[in-house]
């Protein structure tokens, strides 16, 4: 049955070797200096396009800088050399690829005003509250980059994975929330990178050793480690995301509360209205509509105790560009 699935992926004719499959992922093998130097331009572009597009919030900017991310690569060498029970390099180039691309982030948060709030630029806030839904669709990203990789007839699928997991922007984000203080954002995007991560090898060494590409006499037993290395590390990022996912479902709910009492705290105030309310990264924003000034922020604030939990952020945004940090819940 799995022979038959294997074959039905991806057939023999259509398999690259594991030559021609280790020198398109090992950054160590064959014309190495050619193969670094592009990774490691390549690479700095990415983040300098990915870190303008961020600050611009800008999404085509953002894809574009994800197309040409090389990232990608030394991450499914690391499923490779896991699946071949080899000493590779591919760890090594992530990690410092990593602390190349958080640097970029952090030497262009030194651009941002002090009063910017990173939570109203949507490339930022999307990428800071990651989920159990994310890894999903990245465990699926992996599955797709993975089979094209090996297989001969579908690489043009590949700017299409590119686009769908999120490996540069995550790690941009987290270096400048990092760079602007912000450590609880930055975590954020930091996790959602190590989710993304962490699906692109688990993907890669599913399906290379699948394919076949596990050496004969201990394939079985390298695809056992294989699985229980994993499990750890999937262990590891799902904690964050599942607290994460009900955080975020928390905070809806707490969000339906906090625009009853924010309607109640603008009855008196004519013309004036809540357009919504939204919770991002554990704070609530309210939005507001006032042709002249709010009442005093403290009403709302008592009106919030008893149903939301004391210590959540309020923030009020009224669209004649007012915002007002009213602050946290009890406090």
């Amino acid at each position: 049955m799995l022979g038959h699935l294997r074959d039905t992926v991806l057939p023999d004719r259509q398999r690259h070797s594991l030559d021609d499959l280790r020198e398109d992922l090992d950054l160590s093998s064959g014309d190495r200096r050619s193969k670094q130097s592009a990774f490691w331009t390549m690479l700095t572009l990415s983040a300098v396009i990915a870190a303008g597009g961020i600050l611009t919030d800008s999404t085509a900017t953002v894809i574009g800088a994800m197309i040409i991310a090389p990232l990608s690569t030394p991450i499914m060498g690391i499923a490779l050399g896991a699946v071949e029970r080899r000493r590779a390099t591919a760890a090594l180039f992530v990690a410092l690829g990593c602390l190349l691309v958080l640097l970029v982030g952090a030497c262009a948060s030194l651009v941002v005003p002090p009063a910017y709030d990173l939570l109203d630029n949507s490339q930022i806030s999307g990428r800071t509250s990651p989920g159990l839904l994310d890894m999903i669709a990245a465990v699926a990203t992996g599955f797709a980059g993975a089979v094209a990789l090996a297989r001969k007839d579908v690489a043009a699928v590949l700017p299409g994975v590119a686009i769908a997991i999120s490996l540069v922007p995550p790690l941009v984000v987290s270096g400048v929330c990092g760079g602007q203080g912000s450590w609880w954002l930055a975590l954020g995007a930091l996790v959602l990178f190590l989710s993304n991560l962490v699906a692109l090898v688990f993907a890669g060494m599913v399906v290379f050793a699948v394919l076949g590409y596990a050496r004969g006499e201990g394939r079985h037993r390298a695809r056992g480690r294989a699985y229980l290395m994993l499990g750890l590390l999937f262990t590891a990022v799902l904690l964050p995301l599942a607290a994460n996912t009900v955080t975020t479902v928390l905070l809806n709910a707490w969000a339906t509360r906090t625009k009853s009492a924010a309607e109640r705290w603008l009855s008196d105030t004519p013309g004036a209205e809540v357009t919504s309310v939204e919770g991002q990264s554990r704070t609530l924003y309210v939005h507001v509509r006032a042709p002249g000034g709010l009442p005093p922020i403290d009403g709302l604030l008592d009106d919030l105790e008893g149903k939301v939990p004391g210590g959540v952020p309020i923030v009020v945004d009224a669209t004649r560009g007012q915002q007002i940090t009213a602050g946290t819940v009890g406090g």
